[in-house]
């Protein structure tokens, strides 16, 4: 087996965004498109970068990580505990508020409020990562796992120790990756959520805790 590309993470910046963006978008493209994708408004990927350039809340720049390979972006992820989920969903409502106005505006909101049902917003105690992209070149080379890492090492230098993510039951190669690393299955939500922009799968949380 060849030696995993070295990969150097950093805090993300707003400059990422071309690059960043694609990669949050490929951790969920059918529920990013069931909420943010609306006709003759925009897709996804065009409210994620606004956010993600605005920098506040889940979806802005300062939540982020950013891995490199040789100065090209490579990977994304973002790590967040427990205490956000009410500054997250001011920042979300002013976003959405901003991108789509005030008539769309509820609608966007609203989906996503029904996806929180499905993929619930971390508890307090919780380290949460988010959002884990890799660039499809260089899948299967050991990125993955090194930003899973990054992200845990990082939520240790805050205190936590329980780590937490969810993944689309439609996704077992990513289930598979974060079972070997710790990760296991506490739970499975059931989705029926769908529209004619995406269908949000059914959704297993995962769990690690750290000694």
């Amino acid at each position: 087996m060849a030696d995993s590309p070295a990969v150097q993470f950093r805090v993300a910046t707003a400059q990422d965004a071309g690059a960043v963006v694609p990669l949050i978008y490929s951790s969920g493209p059918a529920a990013f498109d069931y909420v943010f994708a609306l006709p003759g408004h925009g897709d996804a990927q065009s409210f994620l970068h606004r956010a993600f350039v605005d920098g506040a809340g889940e979806f802005g720049w300062r939540n982020h990580v950013v891995g490199e390979c040789e100065g090209v972006v490579v990977a994304t992820g973002a790590g967040y505990g427990g205490e956000t989920p009410l500054a997250f969903t001011l920042a979300a409502a002013r976003q959405i508020l901003a991108h789509y106005g005030l008539r769309r505006a509820p609608g966007v909101i609203a989906r996503g409020l029904r996806v929180e049902q499905v993929i619930p917003p971390p508890a307090r105690g919780m380290h949460y990562l988010a959002h884990l992209g890799v660039s499809p070149a260089l899948r299967g080379q050991g990125i993955g796992q090194a930003l899973i890492d990054e992200l845990v090492r990082r939520g240790l230098q805050q205190g936590r120790r329980r780590m937490v993510l969810d993944v689309a039951a439609s996704n077992p190669r990513a289930q598979a990756l974060y079972e070997r690393l710790g990760f296991e299955v506490t739970g499975e939500r059931h989705s029926a959520l769908a529209n004619a922009q995406g269908a949000v799968p059914d959704h297993r949380r995962m769990e690690r805790v750290l000694g």
